[in-house]
């Protein structure tokens, strides 16, 4: 099946996409989000102090990092440039299985690929917390994340971000606005982790946590003295049994202290911390695809 003007709606969406390249090495998408020169990416892509940015016709600048959160994946940058083409986003709450989708991105050092395919719903991932997501059966590849979804009027429904079995995850552009405009989101504990079961007796029994792979530069875990390899166990109200407690635990926005367990190379001691959360984010980074 055609639609007339496809092509057209697929180049605009193309001239709105930019390379991002951060430290020189990985590279990822970006969306113009609008004409002054802010571009919206992942909090994962942008992992580095130096970035920048290739529009569609060649041109480079260099980005400032003006707000980045990681626990959304969302960054922000602001470049010197005006009277871009920016992208138009959509009501991603309006988004409905079935619809036409296209996907814009740089996958594998291919500039500006298109990837189509139809949108297979929105709403959270089991394992992946309560954020939802709009999930499309459209086919991603490493340097697509950042890079917008958009409906069959070129319109952004959300910031490609990673792959789920054979769909593709993007965070929808509510969130994105939200993050934008500063909106409440959850605070940030500035952590990378991974479920995992800890053998705790003789018995056999395990207990279940999250050990912690990395830890944010200039993050409250960091200056709770949080360690890669150190096991979350659960909170002072709560024993972690998934991935979506510690999600729980970090909802709100307000500055608060959490007290949190976990342990530290001996499975038999539990040890404790106070962690501040609610500090403002530093330029820092995330993992995907």
């Amino acid at each position: 099946m055609s639609y007339p003007g496809y092509g057209e709606i697929a180049e605009q969406l193309r001239r709105s996409t930019v390379l991002v390249v951060a430290n020189g090495r990985g590279s990822g998408s970006g969306i113009i989000w609008s004409s002054d020169g802010v571009v919206v990416t992942n909090a994962h892509v942008v992992r580095g102090a130096r970035v920048h940015v290739q529009l569609w016709d060649g041109s480079e600048f260099e980005a400032s990092i003006r707000s980045r959160d990681p626990q959304r994946d969302l960054a922000q940058l602001r470049i010197d440039a005006t009277n871009l083409p920016a992208a138009t986003s959509s009501d991603s709450s309006q988004v409905r299985s079935g619809e036409l989708a296209m996907a814009i991105g740089n996958p594998l050092g291919f500039v500006g690929a298109l990837a189509t395919g139809v949108i297979h719903a929105v709403g959270p991932i089991p394992g992946l917390g309560p954020q939802s997501w709009v999930q499309a059966d459209v086919r991603l590849a490493p340097g697509n994340s950042g890079g917008p979804l958009a409906n069959s009027q070129g319109h952004v429904v959300g910031v490609n971000t990673m792959v789920a079995g054979s769909l593709a995850l993007a965070i929808p552009s509510n969130t994105v606005q939200d993050f934008i405009f500063g909106r409440a989101g959850n605070v940030w504990l500035g952590v990378t982790v991974r479920p995992v079961l800890i053998p705790r007796s003789s018995a056999g029994r395990k207990t279940f946590g999250l050990v912690i792979l990395e830890v944010e530069p200039d993050s409250p875990a960091v200056l709770a003295s949080l360690l890669p390899g150190d096991i979350l166990l659960g909170s002072e109200e709560k024993h972690f049994s998934a991935l979506e407690d510690l999600e729980r635990s970090l909802r709100g926005s307000s500055p608060r202290a959490l007290r949190l367990e976990f342990l530290r190379g001996d499975y038999t001691k539990v040890r404790r911390v106070t962690v501040q959360l609610g500090s403002t984010l530093p330029a820092g980074g995330s993992v995907a695809a």
